[in-house]
């Protein structure tokens, strides 16, 4: 399910629905957010092979893919495979998680990068 501003990018490199995205070699271009440090942008609505188009959910509400255990109200970030993992203390934060679950569920995450 998506709810809030969804945006059209092209596929920096295959990308899988419900993964955080981050931008890729060009402006227009996304690819799966791997690290907790880098710029996340909003997560990937459906699947898209490289060159493909892919809409990314950049605030609102988005389904997430979880990479470990999360607890409601936990603030998220991306593992090394654009999962969404609790964030530490000087990580980047895509959004803030609205239900719980553990690896391999999809939840549901607010979108607040920062």
């Amino acid at each position: 399910m998506v709810r809030g501003l969804v945006k059209n990018f092209v596929a920096g490199a295959a990308v899988t629905a419900n993964r955080i995205v981050k931008h890729g070699a060009a402006d227009d271009a996304v690819i799966h957010g791997a690290a907790a440090t880098d710029k996340l942008l909003g997560v990937a609505d459906a699947d898209a092979a490289s060159g493909a188009r892919v809409d990314v959910v950049l605030s609102g509400v988005a389904d997430v893919a979880y990479g470990g255990t999360v607890a409601r109200g936990d603030l998220l970030t991306a593992d090394a495979n654009g999962k969404a993992v609790v964030a530490s203390t000087g990580n980047r934060v895509v959004g803030v998680a609205l239900v719980a679950g553990v690896a391999g569920d999809i939840g549901e995450v607010l979108l607040a990068q920062h």
